[in-house]
């Protein structure tokens, strides 16, 4: 990010404190900011704040003598590579949505012709207000680029999503979107270095239900977290996305097209009808087997300490269908390996076993809280090696493996070129 310019508007809400963790972390990479604080935004930090870590002048008066004299809202724009609200709160939504020019962050927004990436943060009731949910709706219509909300514990003491996305996340779908040797050259969205705008995403997400009889089941614990967490991190950067989803308790994600399926053999047939795609993202955790005769009816137990034998029989290798298909390939093949040993082994044998381009390696031992929660720590594992990464929320490695997929599309489109 060296030499690039970032504009930085900070909306009214109490996770306003973390944009100064975000400045912080682009000065580091060799990005400048400059601050914007909406009238709400500096109620809870300080322009002062701003000022001294950005080492520019932070600005919030649409009417500043000094500053208008030389029209600054469309100074500051000109000057601006890619403009970020963090936090961007409901009523900065709706303001954007409708086209709104009442402060010096709305009256910029509405003159800009670069590109913007909104992090939301509200309560989830805010959240998910049916008037929240058309703005959200109008601004990506309109171009504009989204990372998060997370989900998770909210300052007023409630839960779910609405929680402004980690500085990391942001930075990731900074660099996704824009890239770093494009960016503010006037180019199109989709001749960006690692945006997505114009790509095709296809990802799987959940668990599958093979059913032994018309009530019961084989599953396993997956909550679709990490795979809805992708979904809205590839729509986030401008991908045209297709989910593919086993049964889960989660909102469809905004702007993605969803498929739901129950069985592994519904999911590959969905899967393979998506195609093609850019890029093919293989999270779900497909059932491994199934009855090889479902019950008509349901099954009975005989008597007290009997015994009942299931004959089962595998179910379809989505993943290694996928990456060895002759025709329609994806250009990016990416598995998950959920492991309770032998990590790394066990997954650079799969990535080798099934054709995959990459595999996302992470530990589900119970004592991990990977499986159901929030948070993974994983390991990327390439034809180059293995990457381990940091602890992180899922939606933080969503946005981070979404970068990289963006980064190998354009580094194969460069070299067929």
């Amino acid at each position: 990010m060296n030499g690039k310019r970032i504009l930085l508007i900070v909306g009214g809400g109490i996770a306003a404190y973390k944009s100064l963790e975000l400045v912080r972390r682009l000065k580091e990479r060799g990005a400048s900011v400059r601050a914007i604080l909406t009238k709400g935004g500096a109620e809870f930090v300080t322009p002062l704040s701003f000022s001294v870590l950005t080492e520019e002048k932070a600005f919030t008066d649409l009417f500043d003598l000094e500053d208008e004299a030389e029209i600054g809202h469309i100074r500051l724009s000109r000057e601006a590579d890619l403009i970020v609200v963090a936090p961007a709160t409901a009523d900065l939504l709706a303001k954007m949505a409708h086209g709104l020019a009442v402060d010096l962050a709305t009256t910029l927004l509405l003159a800009t012709d670069k590109p913007v990436l909104v992090a939301p943060a509200m309560n989830v009731r805010m959240w998910q207000h049916a008037a929240t949910r058309r703005n959200v709706a109008r601004l990506r219509e309109d171009g504009i680029a989204f990372v998060g909300p997370e989900e998770g514990e909210m300052a007023c003491s409630e839960f779910g999503p609405g929680r402004m996305a980690e500085p990391a996340a942001i930075i990731d779908a900074i660099a996704s979107m824009s890239g770093t040797s494009l960016l503010g050259t006037g180019l199109p969205k989709e001749r960006r270095v690692g945006s997505l705008t114009g790509r095709r995403v296809l990802i799987t997400s959940g668990p599958t239900h093979e059913p032994l009889d018309p009530v019961r089941y084989i599953a396993n614990r997956s909550s679709g977290k990490q795979g809805h967490a992708l979904a809205r991190a590839a729509a986030a950067i401008g991908a045209e996305v297709t989910l593919v989803s086993g049964p889960v308790a989660l909102p469809d994600p905004e702007g993605v097209r969803m498929i739901r399926v129950e069985t592994a053999h519904e999911m590959l047939a969905a899967v393979l009808n998506a195609l093609p795609a850019d890029i093919a993202i293989c999270a779900a955790a497909v059932a491994d087997w199934r009855a090889t005769e479902e019950a008509p009816h349901k099954l009975k137990k005989q008597h007290q300490g009997s015994e009942t034998t299931l004959t089962l029989t595998q179910n379809p290798d989505i993943l290694a269908t996928l990456a060895g298909l002759a025709a329609k390939r994806p250009r990016l093949v990416i598995g998950f390996a959920a492991e309770t040993e032998n990590l790394i082994a066990n997954a650079t044998a799969k990535r080798r076993a099934k054709g995959a381009d990459w595999v996302v390696a992470n530990d589900v031992w119970p004592g991990t809280g990977a499986m159901g929660g929030d948070r993974t720590e994983v390991h990327l594992i390439t034809r180059q090696g293995v990457e381990d990464w940091p602890p992180m929320s899922k939606d933080e490695m969503a946005a981070r493996l979404l970068a990289r997929a963006g980064e190998a599309l354009q580094a194969l489109r460069s070299a067929a070129e």
